[in-house]
């Protein structure tokens, strides 16, 4: 019987939008007989080959020693199949329409349909495989081939993601269906309604988006200020925003000008994270790991036919992509601006070069040269400072460098381990300071450093030498210091940031600040006190020098050292001089030793190790240093030699704060009330001044976020105020500037200009 004319119609729509989903998984609109196609479709045919050859259906696995059970081997085993799909499907693989593959492929789909991958199965193991992982290449798999596979097959498949990923898994924004999560599992119900006809589940999935669109105030989700958060508690731009903003990027353009296009105007929100909140996080191509989680811990995976070191330019090539794929549903100005970051980080990322990344398939390839070839001047890396309070971090981008701080806090966990992954990165949310100079510098983090680091003396941190046990804390983000002030003030280009430290499975307190300023980051250290009867240090540095030793170190010959300075890197300055302690040693490790799933090859890597020894059991040490980084050994003994250029107003437990006459600044954070200089606080705080030429812009935070009123003086003639925010009640000019502050609890920085 013939169909209706609107029956047909919506058949003709459900096979467009597959048609389209295939473009954007496949690619198109690329040669594929020129580089860099040529050779990734090689490839590709290459790994089906043998992934054909070595097939061999078992009770328990689809191929011999990758069995079903956790934590990965169902998805596993469908990345293999949707790898033989694509040889099948894509143009120059050797193995193009090949029906013998072709075979093969739906021999291994009935394989795991019949055995593990169907309603008759109970969930085990990992959630993520099951909901996640197996129905988002299952979903891939049947989109390319639906028209060889026959009704009975796909009805399988749809049978199959309706139980795994039932409708209430969507109706219901709480658990694991939020954030990132709740976008996957959109994405393969949206798929499993196009490819089974069914209008109401795609119209499920793209409503089910929604929740994740608004700015959040607690939990999963993007915030207003740019942070994004996922399990509860952990920063997580890095990877879970990755694929999230990728998901969306699909999803958008899959649905864009059908029946279901997303159209809640929330979705502006996603377009803004691009430059928002993941533009500051990104440096020369790589994602800074204090945003990736768990899975800086990755590295090499053992089940890894291809060898892609999973690193900071892996998660931050994954995100470039991600924009340059959300780029098809943005204004023509978005997209002139992102085309002109994406070409800006392709041609700065020399380290790992972004069209030569072997985790790209030729549709993301296509995309990413479309962008470096767009009609716009490649984007500068930005200068200023981005502060994202709600996640605990902090950006400070110079000409020539960028520092990046990762804290933590009662909302913010000290590190995020689970699934055998990152079990000793306990101290990375202990104020550790990462910093990358010059264009050459985007391999510190990228080259074996977390397999071969010391994990008791990351670069930054105080912390006591008391020795952990792998996952002290617990996992997935338990570990969580009980502490309140974290964060501080900016004014987009300076910053004043602190954080009230309290030790993983320690007594040791301490109270940090760094302010961070043009060609320094000033970093303060007081009130460091512990009782567990062992060494506190303060870890000055510890910069990976690659497998060759050979970058020469200087230290200034007193007793008591007033600089330091590593070359290719920078310096240090110590102001009066200090006991500095120094060491250049060779360490080896394996990625397999922070992670099960990855690989037991070792290498070895050389450290320079800068710390101050606070000694046992200290009680009110302090420490004060400054961080240089791209400075010649001319210009840090220089900055060493001048007394004038740095004042310290304030390192005590109670208020930390400095003041650099040559740039205008005067800077504090007020542990407790009290007085730095001609800066007081009522209450605890963080205040940043920056004189200039005609107006002088005034910035305070509530960094403890109790959302107290307070008041800040600046002890400083003032005639007027030219602006102030909302929450900023301005109480007395003339002789000295008076504010009440209304801080509001999400820590944001509120700004206030006078003359």
């Amino acid at each position: 019987m013939a169909l209706a004319p609107t029956a047909r119609a919506a058949q003709d729509e459900f096979e467009t939008l597959r048609l389209r989903w295939n473009d954007l998984s496949l690619g198109t609109g690329y040669d594929p007989a020129t580089e860099p196609y040529a050779s990734k479709l090689a490839e590709t045919g290459t790994l089906a080959a043998e992934f054909r050859s070595t097939m061999a259906p078992a009770t328990d696995s689809l191929w011999a020693g990758h069995t079903f059970d956790p934590p990965s081997g169902i998805t596993w085993s469908y990345s293999r199949l949707w790898t033989m799909t694509q040889a099948y499907a894509q143009q120059g693989t050797g193995h193009t329409g090949d029906e013998g593959l072709l075979a093969d492929i739906l021999r291994g789909l009935d394989h795991l349909s019949t055995t593990v991958y169907n309603p008759s199965t109970a969930r085990y193991g990992n959630w993520w495989e099951w909901q996640i992982g197996s129905p988002r290449l299952l979903m891939d798999i049947v989109a390319v081939l639906r028209p060889h596979l026959g009704e009975e097959r796909v009805a399988a498949a749809c049978a199959a993601v309706d139980h795994f990923i039932p409708d209430s898994m969507l109706t219901d924004y709480s658990g694991t269906s939020t954030g990132a999560n709740r976008v996957d599992l959109c994405r393969s119900v949206a798929l499993r309604g196009i490819l089974g006809r069914d209008a109401g589940k795609t119209a499920l999935a793209r409503d089910a988006l929604s929740p994740v669109f608004p700015y959040v105030t607690k939990g999963d989700g993007l915030y207003a200020d740019g942070s994004f958060v996922q399990h509860t508690w952990v920063a997580y731009s890095g990877t879970y925003g990755q694929v999230m903003l990728d998901g969306l990027g699909r999803l958008f353009a899959l649905l864009a000008g059908s029946t279901w296009a997303v159209t809640d105007p929330g979705r502006q929100i996603i377009l803004d994270s691009v430059e928002h909140a993941y533009a500051p996080l990104i440096h020369d191509g790589l994602m800074m790991d204090s945003v990736n989680g768990r899975a800086i811990s990755r590295g090499l995976l053992k089940s890894d036919e291809l060898r892609i070191m999973r690193s900071d330019h892996f998660h931050g090539q994954g995100l470039i992509a991600a924009v340059a794929l959300l780029a098809g549903g943005a204004s023509a100005a978005e997209r002139d601006r992102w085309n002109g970051m994406v070409k800006g980080w392709i041609e700065r990322d020399t380290v790992s070069p972004v069209l030569a990344a072997p985790q790209f398939g030729v549709a993301d390839l296509s995309r990413l040269q479309a962008a470096a070839d767009a009609p716009v001047p490649a984007a500068p890396e930005p200068v200023g400072h981005t502060l994202f309070a709600a996640m605990d971090r902090a950006v400070h981008r110079r000409p020539g460098w960028v520092a990046n701080l990762s804290m933590s806090s009662e909302r913010i966990s000290a590190y995020e381990c689970g699934n055998g992954e990152n079990p000793r990165g306990w101290h990375t949310g202990a104020g550790m300071l990462y910093w990358w100079q010059g264009q050459d510098g985007g391999g510190q983090y990228t080259d074996w450093f977390w397999p071969t680091v010391d994990w008791y003396r990351l670069p930054g941190t105080t912390v006591s030498t008391k020795r952990l046990a792998d996952r002290a804390g617990g996992e997935w983000g338990e570990p969580r210091p009980a502490a309140q002030w974290v964060g501080g003030a900016h004014d987009g280009e300076f910053a004043a940031v602190g954080q009230h430290v309290k030790g993983l499975g320690s007594t040791l307190e301490a109270r940090k600040s760094w302010f961070c300023a043009a060609d320094a980051v000033i970093c303060l250290g007081a009130g460091i006190t512990a009782a567990d009867g062992v060494p506190v240090e303060t870890v000055v540095d510890n910069r990976n020098l690659g497998p060759d030793d050979g970058q020469a170190f200087a230290l200034d010959d007193r007793e008591r050292p007033r600089w330091a300075h590593l070359e290719g890197h920078g310096g240090w300055v110590l102001p009066g001089g200090a006991a500095l302690h120094t060491l250049r040693e060779a360490r080896t490790g394996a990625w397999s030793d922070i992670n099960t799933t990855s690989s037991t090859e070792q290498r070895t890597r050389h450290w320079q190790t800068l710390w101050l020894d606070h000694g046992t059991d200290p009680v009110d040490a302090t420490y004060l240093y400054l961080l240089m980084p791209g400075a010649s050994r001319r210009t840090v003994a220089a900055r060493a030699a001048d007394r004038n250029w740095l004042t310290v107003l304030a390192n005590t437990a109670a208020v930390q704060g400095v003041a650099v006459r040559s740039l205008g600044l005067t800077a504090a954070n007020f542990w407790q009330p009290g007085t730095a200089g001609r800066l007081s606080s009522t209450a605890p705080a963080g205040v940043l001044v920056r004189e200039g030429r005609s107006t002088t812009a005034v910035r305070v935070s509530g960094p403890d976020r109790s959302g107290t009123p307070f008041e800040v003086v600046w002890d400083h003639p003032v005639r007027e105020v030219v602006s102030a925010d909302p929450g900023i009640e301005v109480r007395a000019t003339g002789r000295r500037l008076v504010l009440g502050v209304d801080p509001g609890t999400a820590g944001a920085t509120l700004r206030c200009d006078v003359r």
